[in-house]
């Protein structure tokens, strides 16, 4: 069980919340982390590039010269991987990267992240009613006054994200705003501050418990 205090617009402590996610075991916690944080990176891979072989690559079907006789090396294509122009040895092919993990093992990463960062998780109440109108100044320094500094990478995760919210945010270079229900290892670790509100963390629970 963890507990944490509720902020409001204004910054002041209005309540507190608490929140029960099952962790990983502390010995493999890092490893499962791990595991979920590769498969995300490897799997947001194209795997589009691509080279072309001596046999891919146009020209090169003639014999340069004759095999004897010329004083130089032998050659049977200008198109080989040896010379200028020719074609690539072991160059990347289109593939596809994509790990394999098991649900209740994603599952079980993103609760350990969420949980791991406790102690820069920030909790407000619902703001989306307080900007009327799309306004990027009064999110910063409300953002300011929970104790997300404007320099710090901070993530946002909201319930659902408002239409204000999005347009407000949408131009702030240091934060990102996501849904609750599409919370991913990478954002949770490469976030300085982590601001989430009282209704993200039911909505979280509801959706990641299992």
């Amino acid at each position: 069980m963890v507990q944490s205090i509720v902020k409001n617009w204004q910054g002041e402590q209005v309540g507190e919340t608490s929140f029960d996610l099952r962790v990983a075991k502390e010995e493999t916690a890092a490893h499962i982390v791990h595991r979920a944080l590769v498969r995300q990176q490897t799997n947001a891979r194209q795997g589009t590039a691509s080279t072309k072989t001596r046999s891919e690559v146009r020209g090169g079907g003639r014999k340069p010269w004759r095999q004897k006789g010329t004083g130089r090396a032998r050659a049977g294509s200008i198109r080989s991987p040896l010379w200028r122009g020719g074609g690539v040895i072991f160059g990347p092919k289109p593939r596809d990267f994509d790990l394999k993990m098991n649900r209740k093992e994603r599952r079980l990463a993103l609760r350990t992240a969420f949980v791991s960062r406790i102690d820069d998780l920030i909790v407000v109440e619902e703001f989306s009613e307080q900007l009327s109108r799309p306004k990027t100044k009064e999110l910063v320094a409300a953002l300011a006054r929970w104790g997300a500094a404007p320099e710090a990478k901070t993530l946002l995760i909201l319930s659902e994200i408002a239409e204000n919210v999005h347009l407000s945010a949408r131009n702030v270079e240091n934060l990102k705003v996501i849904a609750a229900n599409q919370l991913n290892v990478f954002d949770l670790l490469h976030a300085d501050k982590v601001v989430v509100t009282a209704s993200a963390i039911e909505k979280i629970q509801e959706v990641y418990s299992a």
